[in-house]
């Protein structure tokens, strides 16, 4: 439970700095997806034949319920189920209790800032992440360094 709460609330929203081992080529640590990443994600949804639409914070995203009433920013507490994976389809953290995990949008990565306002409550969307809006050049735990993520996320409650 721990594990999970600190990968999705007290990591830093975006990593800024790139791991000294990685190339500065390889390193984006603007905190602004480049052309590379989005190519990286649009191969990815190309081969696995997934119909995505591009928001102009430079990821991707399927809205699977919009959900209805109340729809989230940057300061409201959402209540969520979620499973994270990495493109190789890894589940690297998860929370699908029935009562889910509750945070601050805020202080999560800036991906779920972007993308969970995309739904109101009770919505669910699928969220395609370039590194620089998830864990950037240093990864975290189990999701290495540069790493695209998927997440599916259902929005239970915003506050």
């Amino acid at each position: 439970m721990y594990k999970k709460l600190f990968f999705i609330i007290f990591l830093p929203i975006v990593m800024t700095a790139c791991n000294k081992k990685s190339a500065a080529s390889d390193c984006n640590s603007t905190g602004v997806p480049n052309a590379a990443e989005i190519a990286t994600l649009q191969t990815y949804l190309t081969n696995n034949s997934i119909t995505a639409t591009q928001d102009p914070g430079g990821f991707f995203y399927t809205i699977v319920t919009p959900g209805a009433g109340v729809t989230p920013n940057i300061n409201s507490n959402v209540t969520v189920r979620y499973t994270g994976k990495l493109l190789n389809g890894t589940t690297f953290d998860s929370n699908t209790s029935a009562a889910g995990i509750s945070f601050e949008l805020f202080r999560v990565i800036k991906g779920w800032q972007l993308g969970v306002p995309l739904i109101k409550k009770s919505g669910s969307i699928n969220l395609y992440l370039p590194p620089s809006l998830a864990y950037g050049c240093n990864g975290s735990g189990p999701i290495p360094g540069n790493s695209s993520l998927i997440f599916n996320i259902e929005l239970l409650n915003v506050q």
